[in-house]
């Protein structure tokens, strides 16, 4: 019986280090990783923008101002957001808590800037940007202003974050498994790079899905069209928390997540790394092994 569980951890050891065989690297691996994740994040919410400012504005009905004050606020707020979950995200559980954990710090780094960018995005001639923005959020609500929506920000990209990592991490392990029906690493890069695709958009629309409500809920506070959360789910109506703005934030979600996996293994596969996902295929043969 000793023998026995002696193999078994023998084989589950090959398998986990020939998956995390990139962590070798040591810091290089981690730089790479947040290299990929900037990279990633800044340059597609840079270039889906108009989409995101169509968005916000679906939600209140307050369109009209242009997209050009826009671009710098995205491109610093994703950049520095995503660098969060795209640090090593292997697997599951523990990923489940790594990526939650990190969400939580992320968010509180995150929330001024959202606050000012939602106001921008829907308050005509509110400021011009987060030079003038911050000083006029201050001026008027406090430091309390700048976090007035961190609670439905949570409720909004927690969900997203787990679901998202989740769904990705599954999807990888689905084609692999049943569609392409090989070890990651027999496959080619090109293809690879496909299957993170794939497995992207998929993650995106889901999370998507999940975390609209959560999403109407901090555009309502941040406006002041409600003064709680309570207040904003009634006034929005139950039902229109999970539709409004829904086509438009999948139509953005999607193939930015999508762009945001691909930069991110892209930059990874460029440095020698290994593409994302694909644990649980290593963790079963090493399960048979045994």
């Amino acid at each position: 019986m000793e023998q026995k569980n002696n193999v078994i951890r023998e084989n589950m050891g090959r398998a986990t280090g020939r998956v995390c065989e990139e962590f070798s690297y040591g810091y290089y691996y981690y730089g790479i990783c947040t290299f990929g994740g900037m990279l990633s994040a800044g340059t597609t919410h840079l270039l889906t923008t108009p989409l995101d400012v169509l968005k916000v504005n679906m939600q209140f009905v307050c369109l009209g101002k242009s997209t050009q004050v826009y671009w710098h606020v995205n491109w610093i707020i994703y950049s520095i957001e995503r660098t969060r979950p795209f640090f090593p995200l292997e697997r599951t559980f523990v990923f489940f808590l790594g990526s939650a954990s990190a969400q939580v710090f992320a968010d509180v780094a995150l929330c001024p800037f959202e606050a000012v960018k939602v106001r921008v995005q829907t308050q005509p001639h509110f400021a011009k940007g987060l030079s003038d923005g911050f000083p006029k959020v201050y001026k008027t609500e406090g430091l309390a202003g700048f976090y007035r929506g961190l609670v439905p920000l949570w409720g909004r990209n927690l969900p997203f974050s787990v679901i998202m990592f989740s769904t990705f991490e599954h999807s990888v392990d689905l084609m692999y498994q049943k569609i392409i029906q090989k070890r990651k690493e027999d496959c080619p890069r090109v293809q690879q790079l496909g299957v993170t695709c794939l497995a992207g958009y998929a993650a995106g629309a889901v999370g998507t899905v999940i975390s609209n409500p959560a999403d109407n809920i901090v555009a309502s506070l941040y406006n002041r069209k409600a003064e709680n959360v309570l207040q904003a789910v009634k006034k929005i109506g139950f039902p229109n928390l999970f539709t409004r703005s829904l086509p438009v934030r999948i139509i953005i979600v999607g193939p930015v997540v999508t762009l945001q996996w691909f930069f991110y293994d892209a930059v990874k596969v460029l440095n020698g790394l290994p593409t994302s996902g694909g644990l649980r295929q290593c963790v079963e043969e090493a399960n048979l092994s045994a």
